[in-house]
């Protein structure tokens, strides 16, 4: 059942919805399997597995320098493994603890990592139900290779939470305000992941202070489009936003957005004539960035997503297996 989201009286505003989740939180306990997979390219991702072994399989792909460490990963792991469902999180190259072995690292177009791992998984169960979930930076990456697959995708469901359908937006928004202590503490975390790798290979970049970078404008500019094959920021942006792919997407698709999210501006926000008739848009006026913190009292706070995400795909999708609410 679909119950609307309604931000927590004591967690009003974009910015304590945003950090109460990635700062207050408790972290929920998961176990987790490492499996490394090699890549064709000769770089590997690492798979964070949940203990069971049958059952359909959840794909999560997490946002900007996230990992399966990160609140909301965990969130939705413990809520999978309550299912009887089996979670795995997928980690951007280089995300995983480890620097990746090549120049090039990730970016929020790069769909190839994730149509591999999809092209794996039917090979080793290809009658189980799969679906995939991506948050911010991954709901970007999970929406445009929807798009591009089309009828093709060999999913049975997916959601997108917080997804920047517009880069260029998002960038100009995250460097605007309170914005930019987000900006900042990503900002930082990219940058010394670039000087870590530095002092094992060699990558074709023309910054030597990486410190003059102050927004991720430039970061894109004089980074990520040099090591990606992109002309420069505009020419990455145009390339890799989902929202001109939404249109194509075939398989039972769930967004999440807030208006207020302080990644970026409304502006960002598709309209209903550019969703195909298989997505679900459900947009709220409240909930910040991969936030959305209901409950009566701080100490007993609900991770609406943690509800909503797993319902919706259960009613997508023939899942079996016992569940219990924790």
């Amino acid at each position: 059942m679909n119950s609307r989201f309604k931000a927590a009286w004591w967690c009003r505003g974009p910015h304590w919805q945003t950090l109460w989740s990635s700062l207050i939180r408790r972290k929920p306990r998961v176990t987790l399997k490492r499996e490394r997979l090699e890549l064709p390219d000769g770089d590997f991702i690492d798979l964070d597995w949940t203990p069971n072994t049958s059952g359909p399989i959840v794909v999560v792909l997490h946002g900007l320098e996230g990992s399966s460490n990160s609140g909301y990963a965990r969130g939705l792991l413990k809520a999978v493994v309550l299912r009887g469902w089996r979670g795995v999180v997928m980690h951007f190259r280089g995300c995983s603890g480890e620097p990746n072995r090549l120049a090039r690292s990730y970016h929020s177009g790069d769909t190839g990592d994730l149509a591999y791992l999809i092209q794996l998984l039917r090979r080793r169960a290809p009658h189980t139900p799969l679906a995939v979930v991506g948050y911010s930076l991954g709901g970007n990456v999970l929406l445009k290779w929807l798009g591009e697959t089309g009828k093709q995708a060999p999913l049975q469901a997916a959601v997108a939470v917080s997804v920047p359908f517009l880069l260029h937006h998002a960038a100009a928004r995250l460097d605007r305000g309170l914005s930019r202590i987000y900006q900042w503490s990503l900002l930082r975390r990219m940058c010394r992941a670039v000087s870590e790798k530095r002092q094992k290979i060699n990558l074709p970049i023309t910054v030597d202070d990486l410190s003059t970078l102050r927004n991720f404008r430039d970061f894109d500019e004089y980074i990520t489009a040099p090591l990606h094959g992109f002309n420069g920021a505009d020419h990455y942006y145009a390339e890799s936003s989902s929202r001109r792919y939404l249109k194509q997407i075939a398989v039972p698709t769930l967004i999440v957005h807030a208006r207020d999210d302080p990644f970026m501006t409304e502006a960002v926000i598709p309209g209903p004539d550019e969703l195909s008739e298989t997505v679900e848009l459900e947009l709220y006026p409240h909930g910040g960035h991969v936030g959305f913190v209901s409950g009566t009292w701080p100490w007993r706070a609900r991770y609406w997503l943690e509800e909503r995400i797993p319902d919706y795909l259960a009613e997508q999708i023939p899942f079996s297996g016992r569940y219990r609410r924790s």
